[in-house]
């Protein structure tokens, strides 16, 4: 006897269900997906007789929450409906050909380009991404230039009255070797970026707002050139936690002053080449807003 397929699971009951969970509201939901309240709670109901389980519970107030079984469900459908997503972007998108130039701090560009530029070239195979690594300020001097379509860089360098799309926020935080405790030595060692780094320019000022003596023991224009000595237990540096490598630790110390949020930023230039420039801002801005929780 033949062996019995599965059943497929309806792509648009598991959007609905993935609104509800995210916004505790099926109101909220039916708003999101353009439906009436009664026809996505009929979705729901679709959704519990295809599984045979109970998914979502409603409270006092119109409350809802998830069931383990919902709580399960709801990670797995958010998988499937990326994968959804991604194919049917790939096969009804229009071709877009040609090259984009895209500039990037060496530290960004180990931590997040590998994925952004993946999902780019499964929906974009005939697009060229030309990558250029450099510092912020440079990268925002190239964009100024016209020699960059689009840039990263850290907030502090974007020029006045440029739009910037805010990708992430976070703290900075002071970071250290976990086997060494430079922090300990006075003068207190740092290593930091070249320049007008706007990370170098906030942990200074942080550290004269309190009378820390400090001493730049070491710069670098590049993420390996400015943590090679941290890892060697000589010296401190300044870092959000998701760029941390292996070897490194966030630093407890009350003895040094708290540092302010840091925003990662990408603009666009002028007169940037379309429309590619803006296919891959759109996948830059949602692989950060999917990808990297802020804080």
């Amino acid at each position: 006897m033949p062996m019995s397929l599965p059943m497929g699971l309806d792509p648009d009951l598991l959007r609905a269900f993935a609104y509800i969970a995210e916004e505790g509201s099926f109101t909220r939901a039916a708003d999101r997906v353009g439906r009436t309240q009664s026809a996505v709670s009929m979705q729901i109901q679709r959704l519990e007789s295809t599984l045979g389980q109970r998914v979502l519970l409603r409270g006092k107030g119109g409350a809802v929450s998830l069931t383990p079984h919902g709580q399960y469900l709801l990670e797995r459908a958010r998988e499937l409906l990326a994968l959804n997503d991604a194919i049917w972007n790939t096969f009804r998108a229009p071709q877009l050909h040609g090259t984009v130039r895209l500039g990037t701090p060496d530290d960004y560009a180990l931590r997040y380009l590998p994925g952004v530029l993946k999902r780019f070239a499964d929906t974009h195979p005939a697009v060229e991404v030309d990558v250029t690594c450099a510092s912020s300020s440079e990268c925002i001097e190239r964009l100024q230039a016209g020699d960059l379509d689009l840039t990263l860089c850290s907030e502090g360098h974007e020029p006045p009255r440029w739009p910037a799309d805010e990708l992430w926020r976070g703290p900075l935080r002071w970071i250290t070797s976990e086997r060494h405790s430079p922090h300990r030595l006075d003068p207190l060692p740092l290593a930091l970026a070249a320049g007008s780094c706007s990370w170098r320019r906030v942990a200074v000022q942080a550290l004269n707002a309190i009378g820390r003596r400090y001493r730049v023991a070491y710069t670098s224009a590049t993420l390996a050139g400015t943590t090679a000595p941290v890892l060697a237990g000589l010296a401190l540096t300044v870092s959000p936690v998701t760029l941390l490598p292996e070897g490194l630790r966030v630093l407890q110390d009350e003895s040094l002053p708290d540092l302010p949020d840091i925003g990662i930023l990408l603009l666009k230039g002028r007169e940037p080449r379309q429309p590619v420039t803006d296919a891959l801002a759109d996948h830059i801005i949602e692989t950060f807003r999917t990808e990297m929780p802020r804080g």
